[in-house]
């Protein structure tokens, strides 16, 4: 029988252990899940500020797609010159302001940020710290001012503001004695939720976060981590990086009632993912609703296939007569640079391509004596 995600975020609070990882494919709940344990650790006050906490100060810090929202751009619209990013004023914001003001967190949030992204890319904070402006330097040493960054390098620079107030927290709550923190605004914090950070950031990138995240948590033996993610590669990452956790997969089902399973080992052995990227192909093909999004789950599904199997090389699992050719036009397809030039729909040709090369993969010996035989096994 199915649960609410009020009760499922009230056995994630009282679970004992100091970091709960939890998988789950886009559009499961996540991040509707996020949204009610912060309810239930800390409710929102009668006047209705979100996130005000109450005489007991601060129980929850946490970074999900609300958080990525207290962020919002004027772009000068009227002289298109100066473009800025707001800050808006909310319990979690003004918390980082008030902690920006006092510690000067604003270099490491530059440091991180130009970490992720380029030296030559700079956040500036204004006096008050409720507004960023962003410069690109040139290689003649010239500054482009009020530049309007990406989507993926905003939701970077967000990440960064958090994990830098993370990183601050932490080195205050391990000084043991409570006259002597620099604030005792996080005397009473517990729980620390994250929900999917920076998913635009490229692999090597995002295991380095992954990795940087779980050096953080073994730094604190003071408070509790929810972790939730749709990807597997940070999933792993966190995985194997952590101890003293507990790992769930959560399902939804068709009655809009969720399921939070307890799962044993990374994401390719225990929550069949193989079988999930499959399962979704199988289905655009089945109906011939295929896109050109569908070349990238193919290509995903090669890549998980091989390295479930051993192989060094996804490409070694397309057919031997035409490896070369296939190999190009999943990588053209795949990650093509010109999206904004290309249709969703695929030509003819294409939806077949995607048809043939799924049912070679699932009709080859490597799939099914070794890939079914550990769906069934696990």
């Amino acid at each position: 029988m199915g649960q609410s995600l009020e009760e499922i975020a009230q056995k994630l609070k009282s679970t004992d252990k100091k970091v709960q990882l939890i998988y789950a494919f886009n559009g499961t709940g996540k991040t509707r899940l996020s949204r009610e344990f912060k309810e239930l650790v800390a409710p929102k006050n009668i006047e209705g500020d979100e996130d005000a906490e109450d005489e007991q100060g601060i129980k929850v810090l946490y970074y999900n797609a609300f958080t990525e929202d207290l962020f919002y751009w004027d772009n000068d619209l009227d002289a298109d010159v100066n473009r800025k990013l707001i800050i808006r004023p909310n319990g979690f914001t003004d918390l980082v302001l008030q902690v920006l003001r006092e510690q000067g967190l604003d270099g490491n949030i530059i440091s991180n940020f130009q970490h992720y992204t380029s030296n030559k890319l700079t956040p500036r904070f204004n006096e008050d710290y409720s507004e960023i402006t962003f410069s690109m330097e040139r290689g003649n040493d010239e500054l482009i001012e009020n530049i309007k960054i990406s989507k993926g390098e905003e939701s970077n620079l967000i990440w960064c503001v958090f994990y830098s107030l993370l990183e601050q927290v932490v080195e205050v709550l391990n000084i043991p004695e409570l006259e002597n923190r620099p604030t005792n605004t996080f005397n009473d914090l517990q729980f620390v939720l994250i929900d999917d950070p920076v998913s635009s950031l490229d692999e090597n990138h995002l295991i380095e976060l992954a990795v940087n995240l779980a050096e953080l948590i073994k730094k604190t033996s003071n408070l509790k981590f929810v972790i939730s993610t749709h990807n597997p590669l940070f999933y792993n990452v966190l995985y194997n990086e952590l101890g003293n956790k507990v790992c769930y997969m959560l399902n939804k089902f068709e009655d809009g009632t969720y399921e939070l399973v307890e799962k044993k080992g990374d994401s390719n052995k225990s929550f069949s993912y193989h079988h999930f990227l499959k399962q979704t192909i199988q289905e655009a093909v089945d109906t011939n609703s295929i896109e050109k999004y569908h070349f990238t789950l193919l290509r995903n599904l090669y890549e998980k296939t091989a390295n479930f199997l051993g192989y060094p090389q996804w490409s070694e699992l397309l057919p031997d007569d035409k490896q070369t050719y296939y190999n190009r036009v999943i990588q053209f397809t795949s990650h093509s640079t010109l999206s904004n030039e290309v249709v969703a729909e695929p030509t003819e040709p294409e939806k077949q391509i995607v048809k043939f090369l799924l049912k070679h993969l699932v009709d080859s010996k490597y799939w099914q004596e070794k890939i079914e035989e550990e769906n069934v096994t696990v």
